[in-house]
């Protein structure tokens, strides 16, 4: 029988891999994807968006803060999995009513290969996944010892939003060598124009998700003007954050994203 032990201390145990499963983290939706679980997942949110046709072919249960639960109950799935931070305490409460819920934490690129190996137990698709996990490690080791840049990774505007050291965005960073300012803060700080300027930076990361800082040039007006000397890059979020098989092109992207920014200042 299937059975893993979730970020609550809780262990879910399975009669049987599942055959109906409700996803409601984008991250994980496109894990079970890409371990060939097509026929098995039955629902996912509306920011489910990889792969890109699951969305017209899977029931969409809402979003990952507002989860229709009764679309969820009608769907009699045997699995659902959530996320402690993408997800309400009170949905996954309420959920634990309908069907198992494996919820997940993941703040670092290490817990990120706990939950994909785990997703692996659960739905039986062990090898897949521990190859998964093997290549991630690997690609990830082979990442050079970056010089370390100052800088702040922007995942909001008006109020500006950056993230604390216990965000997996904040474990990604390290990675591709950026010291985050704001390491030493938890969850997500609200800025103000003033408190980034005074930060002596070497980079402002601006992401591309949750806010589409690269939508509009406006979007990143305000802080070119007030850092005429320090670059303002925009960069992909999903690198950064998502902890599914998008962590297998994390390293590439962090090492093209260092060889296209100048040196540290000190260095």
């Amino acid at each position: 029988m299937p059975d893993a032990t979730d970020a609550r201390g809780t262990t879910i145990r399975l009669d049987r891999p599942p055959r109906r499963i409700v996803s409601l983290v984008p991250s994980q939706t496109e894990l079970l994807s890409y371990l060939g679980l097509d026929e098995t997942v039955v629902g996912i949110t509306r920011f489910c968006e990889r792969p890109p046709h699951w969305q017209s072919e899977k029931a969409i249960v809402g979003g990952t803060k507002e989860v229709d639960l009764e679309r969820v109950r009608e769907l009699e799935p045997d699995l659902v999995l959530a996320n402690h931070e993408e997800n309400t305490p009170e949905d996954v409460a309420a959920l634990d009513e309908i069907a198992p819920v494996f919820v997940t934490e993941v703040k670092t690129v290490t817990e990120a290969l706990d939950m994909i190996r785990s997703v692996g137990t659960l739905t039986a698709t062990t090898d897949q996944t521990s190859t998964l996990a093997g290549r991630i490690i690997s690609r990830f080791s082979t990442l050079p010892d970056f010089p370390p840049l100052r800088a702040v990774y922007l995942i909001w505007r008006d109020p500006y939003m950056t993230v604390g050291g216990d965000t997996f965005i904040h474990d990604v960073m390290s990675w591709g060598g950026f010291e985050n300012v704001y390491g030493d803060e938890m969850r997500y700080p609200e800025l103000t124009l003033d408190a980034i300027a005074d930060r002596d930076l070497d980079v402002v990361l601006c992401a591309t998700e949750p806010f589409p800082f690269h939508q509009k040039d406006r979007f990143t007006e305000d802080l070119r003007d007030a850092l005429p000397d320090t670059p303002v890059e925009l960069v992909d979020g999903q690198p950064f954050s998502w902890y599914g098989p998008r962590l297998l092109d994390a390293p590439t992207y962090l090492t093209e994203l260092r060889k296209s920014l100048p040196a540290p200042r000190t260095a």
